[in-house]
């Protein structure tokens, strides 16, 4: 079932939300400062790609050991994200999973819908997994 939903949610444009996470991503990796809000956007595209089956988990419960985006510095960088883009995103995300729960259909896209929209509020520290 999750290959089915992620070939139809790469048709009705998932293809080109992941391409655009990640074409963020590279405009935040030209500078230096941005490298950690650019790792979240393609962490972001990825799950964007293909959602169905994924889920997202803090980077510390997945390998077992701490890092620098798991703790304070990941904190700071997530209440920066939050400020300038990640209550936009999350809003859209929202937007578009109330558009999707419209019909009986879209159901499924307007859940993925909300898990982006969580990644999105607060990316860094976070990593995609199989379910």
């Amino acid at each position: 079932m999750s290959l089915l939903g992620n070939i139809l949610w790469l048709i009705l444009g998932g293809f080109l939300t992941g391409l655009g996470w990640w074409l963020a991503g590279l405009i935040a990796f030209i500078s230096i400062v941005g490298i950690p809000w650019g790792k979240a956007c393609f962490v972001i595209g990825q799950l964007s790609f293909m959602p169905f089956g994924k889920e997202v988990v803090n980077r510390a419960d997945a390998s077992g050991q701490e890092d620098i985006g798991t703790g304070l510095l990941g904190m700071l960088g997530n209440v920066i994200w939050f400020i300038f883009a990640g209550v936009w995103l999350a809003l859209a995300h929202l937007m578009s999973a109330l558009i999707c729960f419209v019909t009986i259909i879209g159901i499924p896209f307007g859940i993925q819908h909300l898990k982006l929209a969580a990644i999105a509020v607060a990316p860094i520290g976070k990593t995609v997994v199989d379910k």
